[in-house]
């Protein structure tokens, strides 16, 4: 039986059907209008709507005031996807007797606030309320209803900019082409695209296709292939911040958990690696669909029906703990979730905006998208509908946001010509995220050159989390890592037999970086004479006191100390050449001495660490700069032995 006979069986418990020698209880005294009426009856249980279009017309012929036959033709309109024909039959039959069916009124006002017809919508909720008092539940959906459509008028008085474009023939195609993901330096693009199965032609099945900018256009798509895509469904994927990771959708596979589970595959050098399922607990027996990665990859997002939830899906998050394995993934809450539908979570490259669709939130009708942000305390907001026309009365789903914030992908078929295509669109002001930079380049053996797989580990400064960590590339050595605005970051580049690399990223109250650091990482190995500049140890101006955040990076150094205890080192202190040769001289001695009393104070035998002051005999740029001084105002450690 279809899932739109409510009317039908709705009725049944007021009007029992017409049978032989049985008093009829329908609004007709036509038998005529009555066999009719019957037959549409079972010809609508098993969706042969044309025959029970024409049935009803029939009986409607006979008696113009069936009511129950106008009411049950509407239902069938409305399964048969035709909601403009519901509605007209709709506005014809409840008039006829506005007490015989006053939920119709809720129905209709359902009809037309899903058609875009708010102002409809609320007089037909309205009406309802003028005519019902006794259904309390029928009562407050009809207030729920009003509410809607009065938000969804006052969207649309204030419209946002809003001009998306189609990427064109080279992304898209004369099919279906949805979900796009995005690399943090916007040169990948990868999307899910309907095609026809080459096992059997006939059917079609979803499968993942990429490309790449070439400085000035997006490459055509190519399939990605195996091992990625199969003879089966794959796709609402997600990549991290580097392209080099996804997690993707997958149903009904043999070494599934439930009907949808999430999958996953490393990219190494140019190879995708064959998926592997995510397994317990992230997956279950229920639906895990439509995931979402944190640039990292060690956060994930995704919609799921498991129980638990606060509607029918909700989005839920899980992270990979000190053990290297996914946590047990815990419910967004009310703020997020609602008693209906939360699907197609987004988290922003920024880690603190949240992209979704929801149908539980007032809005424009259908999914609508909406975004929500994390406050200091990594509590989320309330969220925020991106409004109209980004939302319309379809279903908006699948939106992306790249790294910068100021331009946002996403798929509709708006086009009448086409399938569903990628369009872009500049992101209005008020919604967008964080602004994120990027650091990219390669790893490698500073005297072999061989490019190496390193940890990568992005720390603010002044809370001392982490916002980043993963790997190097194991083949090619390429990294990327997302790094938002207006903090202060440490980067610590590291591997078991190499001295650690340090970087710092002074990001606070900057809220806009349009240029990436490019940049190699050559890493030391860990013999005698190696050197690196300690980036992130950070004195009082014209002082040796060490300010708070000089701590995390010692910290690295006593734990590399401890894990390779034959190592001795030199720290040495450096000046620019501001002011007397004595008093740099003096400064850069006490400098040392101060990182090398946080060492022995970290429990570092005295006798491996040797401190050293320079002043400023030993510039690396020119003093001559502002930039060239900061360079030569530094802290050095090298291994002596």
């Amino acid at each position: 039986m279809n899932r739109h006979l409510s009317i039908f069986l709705a009725l049944l418990f007021i009007f029992p059907l017409f049978c032989p020698g049985q008093q009829q209880h329908v609004s007709t005294k036509s038998k005529i209008a009555i066999d009719n009426y019957n037959l549409a009856l079972r010809n609508f249980s098993t969706n042969q709507y044309g025959r029970a279009e024409q049935q009803l017309l029939t009986a409607i012929n006979e008696d113009t005031n069936f009511i129950d036959a106008y009411l049950v033709l509407a239902e069938v309109y409305e399964d048969w996807k035709k909601p403009l024909n519901a509605i007209e039959v709709y506005h014809r039959a409840l008039p006829k007797d506005e007490k015989y069916y006053p939920y119709g009124y809720v129905r209709l006002g359902n009809l037309e606030y899903k058609e875009g017809l708010y102002e409809n919508a609320k007089s037909s909720y309205s009406r309802f309320l003028d005519l019902e008092q006794r259904n309390i539940s029928q009562i407050e959906k009809a207030k729920i209803g009003i509410t809607r459509c009065d938000y969804a008028i006052e969207l649309m008085k204030h419209p946002v900019e809003f001009k998306p474009v189609n990427l064109g023939p080279r992304v898209n195609s004369p099919g279906d082409d949805y979900w796009p993901s995005l690399s943090a330096d916007e040169k990948t693009l990868v999307i899910t695209r309907l095609v026809r199965s080459e096992e059997f032609m006939k059917n079609f099945q979803e499968d993942f296709y990429i490309s790449h900018w070439n400085d000035s256009a997006w490459t055509y798509m190519e399939n990605a292939g195996k091992p990625l895509n199969t003879g089966d469904n794959e796709g609402a994927q997600s990549i991290t911040g580097d392209g080099r990771f996804m997690v993707f959708t997958a149903c009904n596979r043999g070494d599934g958990l439930g009907r949808c589970d999430l999958y996953a595959s490393e990219k190494e050098g140019e190879t995708w690696k064959t998926p592997y399922n995510l397994g317990s607990p992230v997956n279950t027996k229920f639906r895990e669909t439509q995931p979402s990665l944190t640039p990292d990859g060690r956060t994930l997002y995704f919609s799921s029906d498991r129980p638990g939830g606060k509607g029918q899906h909700d989005i839920w998050v899980t992270s990979i703990g000190e053990d290297g394995k996914w946590t047990e993934p815990k419910n967004l809450g009310d703020t997020i979730n609602t008693d209906g539908i939360e699907m197609s979570p987004f988290i922003h490259q920024d880690n603190q905006s949240l992209y979704y669709s929801s149908d539980g939130l007032p809005g424009l009708g259908g999914y609508d998208l909406f975004v929500s942000k994390k406050d200091s305390n990594g509590r989320w907001q309330k969220p925020v509908n991106l409004g109209y026309p980004i939302n319309t009365n379809r279903d908006e789903i699948g939106l992306i946001v790249n790294s910068k914030g100021d331009k946002a992908y996403y798929a509709s078929d708006m086009s009448d010509n086409a399938g569903k295509d990628i369009y872009e669109f500049e992101m209005p002001v008020q919604l967008r995220p964080l602004t994120v930079t990027y650091m990219k380049g390669k790893v490698f053996d500073a005297l072999t050159y061989k490019p190496l797989k390193a940890d990568f580990q992005l720390i603010d400064l002044e809370t001392g989390k982490m916002a980043f960590n993963a790997y190097s590339d194991s083949v090619s050595g390429e990294f990327l890592v997302s790094i938002p605005v207006n903090r202060n970051y440490m980067l610590n580049v590291s591997r078991k037999s190499y001295l650690f690399y340090s970087e710092n990223f002074a990001l606070l109250n900057v809220f806009n970086s349009e240029k990436p650091f490019l940049k190699d990482v050559p890493l030391q190995p860990l013999v005698a004479g190696s050197t690196v500049i300690l980036k992130n140890v950070f004195f009082e101006t014209d002082s040796y006191l060490l300010r708070d955040e000089s701590k995390i990076e010692l910290n690295k150094v006593v734990k590399m100390l401890k894990e390779n205890p034959s190592i001795r080192i030199e720290i040495g202190g450096h000046t620019d050449n501001t002011g007397s040769a004595e008093h740099n001289q003096q400064l850069s001695e006490n400098r040392a001495k101060s990182v090398a009393d946080f060492l022995t104070a970290s429990s570092i035998n005295a006798s491996r660490i040797l401190w050293k002051g320079y002043g400023f005999n030993v510039p690396v740029a020119s003093n001559d700069t502002p930039e060239g001084r900061a360079q030569n105002r530094r802290t050095e450690m090298k291994i002596v032995k």
